[in-house]
């Protein structure tokens, strides 16, 4: 088949959607696994530092410094710290869901 820049771009859009589809075993239980230590980590982390009333706001402006340093250090697919690095990206989502989460529920 002929590849035309519609083909091309098809083909990325089924990788972002269901490249993970596509992935072994391994990785699809080292995502799952990053996402929920993230959720569990940095739930028990945001409810301690609520329940304590202090130092939350130094707190979050070094979380969200912490995500940034995550998200700007992706090291290319090939290196030998990629794995490290995407369960580490994983983590960070976890941490951003249980963020949103507590919000939700201090909220109402």
């Amino acid at each position: 088949m002929q590849k035309t820049r519609f083909t091309v771009f098809y083909d990325s859009l089924n990788l972002i959607f269901l490249g993970f589809l596509k992935s072994s075993w391994k990785d699809k239980s080292l995502n799952l696994l990053s996402i929920l230590f993230g959720y569990f980590l940095f739930a028990n982390f945001i409810t301690k530092f609520i329940s304590e009333g202090k130092n939350e706001l130094m707190m979050i402006p070094v979380i969200i410094i912490l995500f940034e340093v995550i998200i700007r250090m992706k090291p290319s697919r090939n290196s030998n710290i990629y794995l490290l690095w995407l369960s580490l990206d994983k983590i960070r989502i976890g941490a951003v869901y249980a963020l949103i989460l507590e919000a939700f529920k201090l909220g109402s």
